[in-house]
Formats: C-alpha cells, structure tokens, sequence
C-alpha cells in the first residue's frame, strides 16, 4: 500500500456511503485496504455516514483513529441526503483524478475491488457487470435486469449494467451528474457521460449480497428516484434526437 501524503498526487478517491451499517462498514474499510495494497496508488477515502441511528459513526471515527496512516475523512451528514446526492456532493470535494463507489455494506469482495481498478485508467468509465455472477436476491436481480434494459431501449446503449462500483474521471462527475437522490443517478451520470463522446469499458465482477442488515433500495423515495431518473434519460434522449442537444 502506497504512503499516504498531501503534497503527492492523489490516483483515485473513494466515496464509501454509510448508513446504518455498524455490523458491515469495519469490513469495508478492512475489504478495501487490502485490495488497493495490490496497486502502486496514492488514494484518499471519503466516508459519508448519511445520518445513522446506530453505532456507525462511532465504528468509523475509532477505525480512523487507529489507522492514523490512511488517508481516510468522515463526513457527518444532519440529516438524511441519500446516496445520488452524497455520491454528487462528495466528488466535489475529492481530490484524485478518478472516483469510485464502494458500497458501505460490503458488497464487493476484494477480488472485485482489484479487477475493477485493473482497468483503472484505460478509459473514461470503467463499468462492472455481474453477468451469471450476481449474488443478490431474486427480485433485485430481476429488477435491475428491468431497469438496465429499458435505459439500452431509451438510449440506443449497449451497456450491461448501470450501478455499482464504476470509476469516473472525478471532473465528469462533477460535469454531468445526476441530480437525483436515489438509486439510479450512475444510470444518468453514465449515459449523460456517454452522449460527450466519453470512451468506456466494461469489466466482469462477481459481487456479495449483504450478510447483514437490509437494504434500502426498495423505500418509496428511491423507487420515486429511478422512475424521476428514467424521465430524466428520456428528456435527454428527446433533446439528443430532436435538437441536437
């Protein structure tokens, strides 16, 4: 693992969204660390716990101090901004030229992590996909099959999946995010990036489900979010195609 230092170009910020994951976010931390040790990269973590009622920000604030040597920073959000809108917000404050998601609860095996980030660099988005190996529950599965196809009908895409651990130029992030909270901002920030003629390439993964805890992306508000993001892609595919724009 690379030392960490401030006067040293940072290769890749980490935004590791936090919520209510006592039980998984040591794993994270302890998930990450180990597969970028693999790599020759200066990096930086930015934590955002998005206002637990657990033990969460207890648990990180320790980890930090014990890891005194990790470039590593908590951000305690008052209240409750989901994960579209930290993802967003936090790539304004990063420092590395490329950003990735790694999910809080543990969902990508170190494995992943390290399949991911070989490809770091060898165009503007490096996008996973599970293909035979998604190990998340029937429904999600289904779901987000749903989703992905109808975004490729939308748009005239051919990508496999539209979520998860993807790495950005931090500056097209910041360029053409998604204004949305929810679930499916990478969906809007990918086919947004894609329009501006930005290159990509897709890597196979095999992923977790979460060994503990349950998820959120089926609360009314997120699921409010994908179908606002879905009208959000169309729009944008009417404007493409209309106007030019």
């Amino acid at each position: 693992m690379s030392k960490q230092s401030k006067n040293k170009k940072i290769d890749i910020s980490f935004f590791v969204p936090c919520y209510n994951e006592e039980k998984n976010i040591l794993n994270t931390f302890n998930t990450l660390i180990a597969a970028v040790s693999n790599f020759n990269f200066n990096f930086e973590i930015i934590c955002v716990d998005d206002n637990s009622s657990d033990s969460s920000v207890n648990i990180i604030e320790k980890f930090i101090k014990n890891n005194i040597n990790i470039n590593i920073q908590l951000i305690k959000n008052k209240k409750n901004k989901g994960l579209g809108t930290n993802y967003v917000d936090t790539a304004f404050i990063a420092s590395g030229e490329n950003y990735m998601l790694i999910n809080g609860d543990n969902a990508e095996p170190k494995e992943t992590i390290v399949n991911i980030l070989n490809k770091i660099n060898n165009a503007d988005i490096i996008i996973p996909y599970f293909k035979n190996y998604d190990n998340r529950s029937l429904i999600r599965t289904v779901i987000s099959k749903l989703f992905t196809f109808l975004v490729n009908i939308i748009t005239g895409n051919k990508i496999p999946y539209y979520n998860g651990p993807v790495i950005h130029k931090t500056f097209n992030v910041m360029r053409y995010h998604a204004d949305t909270c929810g679930y499916a901002y990478q969906a809007e920030l990918i086919t947004r990036t894609l329009v501006e003629n930005k290159t990509y390439i897709t890597v196979q993964i095999e992923n977790n489900d979460r060994l503990e805890g349950s998820s959120s992306a089926f609360r009314i508000r997120n699921i409010l979010s994908v179908i606002h993001s879905l009208m959000q892609i169309i729009l944008k595919r009417l404007r493409q195609v209309l106007f030019k724009l």
